[in-house]
């Protein structure tokens, strides 16, 4: 796999980063752009956004996880400060995530609140050597089916999880961890619903999903977590309550302690402990990619995971849960107008405030309402439309996404991750085979020619290696995920530095899913900025592949040849519709 363009050569003939440059936090490149008041004032805003939106989140995930609600706040203070203050990332957002849901439970229940912060502990510290040892970079590598088969199968878990408390459902005994008996035992005590739990769930979800479609700058999950709290207070409504179930939440931060440690529990919280720190990888890179699709700036994986590592260390220390960067707070954060990293700081400070000020009035709090917040989360996180379109891609794909789905529900989710990154490789090595058997034109390898052999060279054009306006890159080889990540970095970084960019396909035999979407992230970042992105020599197969990820017109025109999209650019025919 390669790509080349007319400026290649500056590429390869970069100073490589120095050790420093490379950890050296987004906070101070911030600070040396030069920060002024005005950033501050929008920082202190977007801050301010996030916490509102955090407050309750924290809260419900941590009682998903198995844990009291505090310790989910704890999470997002500390962690959350920490991943802003060393991170990688301009945007990103630290704390206790939904996904990690399904890991905290099963840890929680199998070594007590304990355990989970031991294994905390020890996957920050997993994730500082990663980072020291630029691991960031392979994590890249996983195909893209498995990240919305992991996703969406946690969505389900997580929604399965929130059922007793939706419905106010009494339980004999203890409830199942795992995913079927879990539906068995709920099932077997229907005869227990509390039609005041059912409604308080109806009403926040529907004025949740209300506010989304006609105020979506409104924090619709803060308003209707505090419509119920106070509908469930002024009533007196017999529903299960953080203070009937918790005793409410401190006003204050606990003294940093370090967990129980032997090494007998260590061993045990182990694997754990490393699924923690893969889950926790995956998914603030996973963030950090989607704010930079955002922005257009760009983050350093390595430096994000050390600086995830410590978050993680710090949140135990003061008694959380497990930190990652999140999605939906990050993305809610670049919304609201935050210009960096202090953004994030600040969301934890006015958490810490929210817990200092108000936390008697969280013992009010229903836990049908936290559990509606959890289901609308479930839902967003699923991603249906990406689902839908790897199983209507292929064979292969849709395989290693319900291969991966389903282990994620019925068996583990670190399992789930393995089987489905195996399956993608497997799948990958079958194409290959298929390829040099079948494809003739565009061979996986090309070997050595003469210049002048089958008539079909060209001049070299000095014109488009000094254009200022048009850049052209070929990719030659396959294009999978191995070499998506890398790939998509180049592009992203060359392509908003030109008014039209060409994408030469000619040599391109195939391209897998995950390289599509991240084509797919590339063509809508030009179209956001006005720059007309040209596909050049894709065959039916490629074309079809783009197509189906989002590569479309406007976003994208398709030529049959490189010759025939520069004659299009110069001619000023960019806007007409993509010839066949």
């Amino acid at each position: 796999m390669s790509i080349t363009g007319e400026h290649a050569g500056k590429l390869h003939g970069r100073r490589q980063p120095t050790f420093t440059e490379l950890y050296l936090p987004k906070l101070v490149t911030v600070w040396r752009e030069g920060y002024g008041l005005a950033d501050l004032r929008a920082d202190v805003f977007a801050g301010l956004t996030v916490a509102i939106v955090a407050l309750p989140l924290s809260m419900a995930i941590a009682i998903a996880s198995g844990v009291t609600p505090d310790r989910g706040l704890y999470t997002a203070v500390v962690g959350g400060f920490i991943a802003s203050l060393l991170g990688g990332s301009r945007f990103q957002i630290g704390g206790p995530a939904g996904a990690f849901i399904v890991l905290v439970a099963a840890t929680a229940e199998r070594h007590g609140a304990d355990g989970v912060i031991l294994a905390t502990l020890m996957a920050g510290l997993f994730l500082v050597a990663a980072g020291f040892l630029r691991i960031g970079t392979y994590i890249k590598f996983i195909p893209y089916p498995v990240t919305v088969g992991f996703t969406a199968g946690i969505a389900v878990i997580i929604f399965a999880s929130q059922l007793r408390d939706l419905g106010g459902i009494t339980l004999a005994g203890k409830e199942p961890s795992e995913f079927v008996p879990k539906l068995v035992a709920l099932a077997g005590s229907l005869n227990t619903i509390n039609p005041s739990a059912v409604a308080i769930a109806i009403v926040s979800i529907a004025i949740i999903a209300a506010l989304r479609i006609w105020r979506p700058s409104w924090p619709g999950i803060l308003i209707a977590v505090v419509l119920a709290a106070v509908a469930c207070a002024v009533l007196s409504l017999p529903v299960e309550t953080i203070g009937s179930r918790f005793g409410g939440i401190p006003r204050e931060l606990p003294s940093p302690a370090l967990p129980t440690f032997s090494v007998a529990k260590a061993t045990a919280v182990l694997p754990d402990a490393i699924s923690f720190a893969l889950l926790a990888a995956i998914e603030s890179l996973l963030s950090a990619v989607v704010a930079d699709g955002m922005t257009g700036r760009r983050h350093r994986s390595n430096c994000e995971l050390v600086a995830q590592g410590a978050a993680n260390i710090g949140s135990a220390l003061f008694g959380g849960i497990c930190v990652t960067g999140l999605i939906a707070r990050t993305a809610t954060n670049i919304r609201a107008g935050a210009r960096g990293p202090l953004a994030g700081m600040l969301h934890s400070v006015f958490l810490l405030l929210f817990m200092l000020i108000a936390a008697p009035l969280a013992s009010y709090i229903p836990l049908a309402a936290l559990a509606s917040v959890l289901v609308v989360v479930a839902w967003t996180m699923a991603e249906k439309h990406e689902f839908a379109t790897l199983v209507r891609s292929s064979w292969g794909d849709a395989v290693v996404l319900l291969a991966t789905f389903l282990l994620t529900i019925f068996r583990d989710l670190t399992e789930g991750i393995l089987v489905g990154f195996a399956l993608g490789a497997v799948l990958f090595i079958h194409r290959m085979a298929e390829m040099t058997g079948i494809e003739e034109r565009s061979p996986l390898v090309a070997g050595d020619r003469p210049d002048d052999g089958n008539g079909d060279r060209v001049r070299y054009d000095p014109a488009l290696a000094v254009d200022r306006d048009v850049l052209v890159y070929r990719i030659t080889g396959a294009f999978f995920f191995g070499a998506a990540s890398a790939i998509g970095g180049v592009l992203d970084e060359v392509a908003d530095k030109r008014k039209a960019f060409v994408v030469d396909f000619a040599a391109v035999p195939f391209l897998d899913s995950t390289a599509a979407n991240v084509l797919g992230r590339v063509a809508a970042k030009a179209h956001r900025q006005g720059i007309r992105l040209f596909i050049t020599g894709a065959s039916p197969t490629v074309r079809r592949a783009l197509l189906t990820h989002g590569v479309t017109p406007p976003r994208a025109r398709y030529r049959q040849s490189l010759e025939r999209a520069i004659a299009d650019i110069k001619g000023g025919a960019g806007e007409e519709a993509a010839a066949s």
